[in-house]
């Protein structure tokens, strides 16, 4: 079953602005809030596809790549662009802000809803960037490429929480487990309530008494992670690929980081590319142009056979329908391109020269263009239109 549209799941334009776009998806979270529609699947479903909605469109480099790529720009096998996989406590704690108190609190009358807070969760891990280089035919059928990376990954002492064990984790003694500080302050107005982070527990809710010694209290250690990565036919060099959550670990829990995919081409080394076309120089020697013949030329995926009539004239340009790369998230496919350059020699011994002199005078060597012919402008006019 094929993605939705980001866009089209929030209900905003292509142009929206990062305000509407926020205003949006609290919009779609709260008519499909769990708390709102208990035990209905569908609307949790929902939820969490307008979470991985958000959590694209409201990153300016995530949303460049959605733009100009599709879902594939940003696909990945971590958490954060599988729809339905992604996990309600971390939609919670990345976009709990969205919401505001009014959701959480006021909205659902107190203690008449779950009584979920804004605390996060440690420190979200940074992202990665790792370059991956791909041939000819990798690119044309795609490819899962199983790459080792040096990154901060969960400690497995601790499981990321940084404590030494369960009983060194206790609720914090400032806001209660909240993660927040709530204050009321008398004005000439009346009583004014603000909420902010609290500043014992940097707004986690929980605070240690005792560190892992594995990890020294941080709940993640340097390491390595080997992170297989599917990559869709058609990508082409710069593009960039985000698997979402496969960056460094967060600290003591925390979200982890993205890790970022640049993509590098492998130069062909008979074959350029151009879009989404192959481009090959065929060199033909001049009795094959007078008689045609008939030739094997490479392809992304081996060779073909190809047939030169008589008669072909140095600049002829021959398609081979459908041998080029397809486009990534569609179904449009590029040709091949050959480019036939006849062969003039440079060297000749004195009997080739005195042949050639001889066939020189015939009129069947003399220029003729056919008039139905098309100059090199309207050929090339016709390839890139």
């Amino acid at each position: 079953m094929s993605k939705r549209d980001y866009y089209e799941i929030l209900g905003v334009a292509k142009n929206a602005s990062a305000d509407e776009i926020k205003k949006a998806y609290r919009k779609v979270a709260m008519q499909y809030h769990p708390d709102r529609n208990p035990g209905d699947k569908g609307a949790e479903e929902k939820f969490k596809e307008a979470a991985e909605s958000y959590e694209v469109l409201s990153d300016v480099d995530k949303k460049a790549q959605y733009d100009r790529y599709g879902h594939a720009g940003v696909s990945g096998n971590g958490r954060g662009h599988s729809g339905a996989g992604m996990n309600m406590e971390d939609i919670f704690s990345q976009f709990g802000d969205v919401f505001g108190d009014d959701l959480f609190g006021n909205f659902f009358g107190g203690g008449g809803g779950r009584g979920r807070t804004t605390r996060s969760r440690g420190t979200r891990g940074s992202n990665l960037r790792v370059k991956i280089k791909l041939n000819f035919e990798e690119i044309a059928k795609g490819v899962t490429k199983n790459i080792k990376v040096k990154k901060y990954i969960v400690c497995t002492t601790c499981h990321g929480s940084g404590a030494k064990d369960k009983g060194s984790v206790q609720n914090c003694g400032t806001c209660g487990g909240s993660g927040q500080v709530r204050r009321v302050t008398n004005t000439f107005i009346g009583q004014m309530q603000t909420v902010t982070t609290c500043p014992t527990c940097n707004g986690e809710g929980t605070t240690i008494t005792a560190k892992c010694g594995h990890c020294k209290g941080e709940g993640r250690v340097y390491g390595e992670e080997t992170v297989s990565i599917d990559l869709p036919a058609g990508v082409q060099e710069g593009m960039q690929l985000n698997l979402s959550g496969k960056g460094n670990a967060g600290e003591r829990g925390g979200m982890p980081g993205d890790l970022i995919i640049l993509i590098e081409e492998e130069q062909h080394n008979e074959l350029q590319r151009d879009g989404l076309n192959v481009a090959y120089d065929l060199h033909i020697t001049f009795t094959d142009a007078v008689f045609g013949t008939q030739l094997e030329v490479p392809t992304i995926d081996g060779r073909a056979k190809i047939k030169i009539p008589a008669g072909t004239q140095s600049g002829k340009i021959f398609r081979l329908k459908g041998k080029g790369f397809p486009a990534v998230n569609s179904y449009q496919k590029g040709d091949q391109l050959i480019h036939v350059n006849v062969w003039t020699p440079q060297h000749l011994t004195s009997e080739e020269k005195a042949m050639m002199e001889k066939l020189s005078h015939s009129q069947n060597f003399k220029p003729n263009p056919d008039k139905s012919e098309k100059s090199f402008f309207d050929k090339m006019r016709e390839l890139f239109s």
